[in-house]
């Protein structure tokens, strides 16, 4: 998977301690105006010092990760001295842009029905289990919301998944208009797979002159997501906006209010996320997905190795710059790791806390991350996880939210986080490396982490649009599905009851964090909506689409090629049509594709058709069942621009069935059916109607069949703000009728919990 790019600049020290000196001042700096309790001479002193702040932060010392890119370091006095000039022109004509600003706002055309809209969104929450537990009153808070407003199943889309639903969400239109039809995208000319929302182009700069003169190359990141978030409009009118880790949102976009971007964001290897597994034992020939196994030797009680960081900045073909780390075990429960200079204890089966870890690029200039250390073992055998370097809150190699001093804010005020954009280690787990109570920690955690962010949110912004989005719903049921599901092929014999009511227990903790949101939020000036953005289903059986579409005459492999990953081993010069990613089929168009064999226009559609009706058709032998409910032809299920980079046939599985783990990535096996023995259990990645999402609302909801790309144009009324016109969701009314929630018992502190969580499993 390509790289991302990474920007790394050393700070100046006199900026780091104005931030940590600024204390409670900084969340001023953050919210602006919206911190009304401050007196207006506060306000524009601290002000002052976010502008000197935002010029000043990026450094003089730049170096950039992409793909060939290496670093490139960058300095000068002009630099420095313009950045300077900069900020004290920008202090000193604050005052008449301001004004400005005042005279000029648009303001909405109708009287707004909310002074604030708070969107949470509990990514893959389902229907059906939020159904059946509301039922069975075990979710008390989400019940009261219902009671209090309405509770409805929430129409995805074509296809389910997070990047286009979350897509639909804040743009208000299908894929066809937004331009996200799947995690993964296959390139024109190599067919090989790359990130369907971000790209990465570079672009070679210099500077200096005469013997002087550098070279260098500077990645250019674009997100290829179309059509403006809906926050954007509100921006236009000045509504302040605050999005917490709602995905699709990188690299961050400029807007009224804050943002911290999620999904894509990469670690500081410039991967989706790669952990790494230090062991002793003897090395394995099995093939490891989404991280690497570095082994290691013992001498004694003493073990050294290294932790693999970024692109040398000299040359990328040179390797990764390194970071060399010792362990000293103490006991069979206890070492510790001297790492950058610091000692940190391990303790057996527990995480560490985030831990800096700098690696040194020249000049003084270092790549500055985060990770956290499970010792897992230390006899017979040593074995230690370390998770994906994040990007250092503290110290951002990159712009990870906007403005770019937030991220800092954030990490000054609850300490590091994680700001990978997958940031729960589902490939640990699956590659059997971490063990489930060590994942659930991870989740839970991270949880934690976000719900500090959230209610900080809701503690400064009394005013305008508040939206997070937690992810860990959707991570924990596709690693545990298999503990609530009692047929599934991965369900081992024995199952703890912690696991086996992981799942529920899981609901219950939103519901529970749910209440503690509807504290903050009762008032009759806030409208509170809490949704997902799908449901969840079990993953039984894998149907490799690539082996089928071979079998039908379709797709030609070459056979001693066949385990090759992304497509390598096929034949284009006798291909038609082939699959890659979650969603369906590619027509190996000429017009498209490098080796594209079959014309547009009548041929394709006929293909696409025919190809689309046997889908429909297709028995899984064992079982006996249809194994697809639909199959979409692209150019009829979408409208818009770019409906063309669709698949051409989008496959809706019945329940129980998704596309095998070697279509993903472009293999081609030797059989159509399989069943899914990973820990990776439970999907979404079937026909819409099977997974539909959740929405409660504190108010009654005026429509009986919502879809989730009508919440934002429904917001935009809310505010008073026009509906764009190229939006395809219809905004829906809700009641005035203002009915306090009722006592449903209470709930944890208002503050999120300084202390983490432990799970015993």
């Amino acid at each position: 998977m390509s790289s991302q790019l990474v920007e790394l600049s050393e700070r100046p020290r006199f900026l780091v301690d104005r931030v940590n000196a600024s204390g409670r001042g900084q969340l001023d700096v953050i919210y602006g105006e919206n911190m009304k309790r401050q007196s207006t001479a506060l306000r524009i002193r601290i002000l002052c010092c976010a502008a000197v702040l935002v010029v000043m932060l990026p450094g003089h010392a730049l170096a950039y990760i992409g793909p060939g890119a290496g670093f490139a370091l960058a300095g000068s006095f002009l630099a420095v001295f313009g950045a300077i000039f900069s900020a004290i022109l920008m202090i000193v004509s604050w005052p008449v842009r301001r004004l400005l600003r005042i005279l000029l706002r648009r303001k909405p055309p109708e009287k707004p029905r909310f002074k604030r809209v708070v969107v949470l969104g509990l990514d893959g929450l389902d229907h059906g289990l939020t159904e059946k537990l509301l039922s069975e009153g075990k979710l008390p808070h989400l019940a009261s919301l219902r009671e209090q407003g309405d509770f409805k199943s929430l129409a995805s889309t074509l296809p389910p998944i997070s990047p286009v639903a979350w897509s639909s969400f804040q743009t208000g239109v299908n894929p066809g208009k937004h331009n996200i039809f799947d995690f993964l995208t296959p390139d024109t000319r190599t067919y090989a797979p790359k990130l369907s929302s971000v790209e990465i182009r570079s672009l070679r700069k210099s500077f200096g002159f005469g013997p002087l003169k550098f070279n260098y190359s500077k990645p250019d990141v674009r997100m290829l997501r179309k059509s403006k978030p809906f926050w954007s409009f509100l921006s236009d009118y000045g509504i302040f906006n605050c999005i917490i880790r709602v995905p699709i949102t990188f690299p961050p976009e400029k807007l009224r209010g804050v943002q911290l971007s999620a999904m894509c964001v990469p670690d500081l290897r410039g991967t989706q996320g790669t952990f790494s597994h230090y062991t002793t034992a003897k090395p394995d020939d099995v093939e490891r997905t989404g991280g690497e196994v570095v082994y290691v030797q013992r001498s004694g009680n003493t073990v050294t190795s290294h932790l693999l960081g970024p692109p040398a900045p000299d040359d990328p073909a040179h390797g990764s710059l390194k970071l060399r780390f010792t362990v000293t075990i103490k006991s069979d429960s206890k070492a510790v790791i001297k790492i950058s200079g610091e000692s940190h204890v391990l303790k057996l089966g527990e995480y560490t806390d985030w831990i800096t870890v700098k690696f040194r690029i020249g000049f003084g200039a270092t790549a500055q991350g985060v990770c956290r250390f499970l010792l897992l073992a230390t006899e017979p055998e040593f074995s230690l996880y370390v998770t994906p370097i994040n990007i250092d809150p503290v110290k951002p190699a990159m712009a990870i939210g906007y403005p770019k001093v937030y991220p800092i804010y954030l990490s000054k005020r609850q300490g590091p986080y994680a700001t990978l954009g997958l940031a729960e280690d589902t490939w640990g787990l699956s590659e059997q490396v971490l063990e489930d109570e060590h994942f659930l920690q991870q989740c839970i955690d991270i949880d934690l982490e976000r719900e500090k962010m959230f209610f900080d949110s809701l503690e400064k912004v009394p005013e305008g649009l508040c939206v997070c989005v937690f992810d860990g719903t959707d991570r924990m049921q596709h690693m545990f599905w298999r503990y609530h599901d009692k047929d599934h092929p991965a369900r081992p014999d024995n199952v703890p009851p912690e696991l086996e009511n992981a799942i529920e227990d899981l609901y219950v903790r939103m519901d529970e964090m749910v209440g503690r949101t509807m504290q903050r939020c009762n008032s009759k000036d806030t409208l509170l909506i809490v949704l997902s953005d799908h449901g969840f289903n079990t993953f039984r059986r894998c149907v490799d689409l690539n082996r089928w579409l071979e079998d039908n005459g379709y797709l030609v492999v070459d056979e001693s090629r066949r385990g090759e990953q992304y497509l390598a081993g096929v034949d284009w010069s006798k291909t038609r049509a082939f699959a890659l990613g979650l969603t369906g089929v590619f027509i190996n168009l000429k017009d498209k594709f490098e080796q594209g064999i079959v014309e547009s226009g009548d041929e394709a559609d006929a293909l696409c058709a025919e190809i689309a009706e046997k889908l429909r058709s297709l028995i899984d032998p064992d079982t006996g069942d249809a194994a697809i409910l639909r199959a979409y032809q692209a150019a009829r299920a979408y409208r818009g621009p770019y409906k063309t980079n669709a698949p051409d046939v989008i496959v809706g599985y019945a329940s129980g069935y998704r596309v095998s783990w070697d279509t993903a990535v472009g293999k081609t096996g030797k059989q159509t059916f399989s069943n899914n023995h990973k820990a990776w259990s439970g999907d979404h990645c079937v026909d819409p109607s099977v997974v539909p999402g959740v929405l409660f609302c504190n108010r009654k909801l005026e429509t009986e069949r919502p879809r989730l790309l009508e919440i934002g144009p429904t917001i935009l009324k809310m505010f008073g703000v026009p509906v764009p016109d190229h939006m395809d969701g219809q905004p829906f009314d809700v009641s005035e009728t203002w009915t306090p929630p009722t006592d449903v018992g209470k709930t944890r502190e208002t503050e999120a919990p300084a202390e983490k969580e432990s799970v015993t499993v």
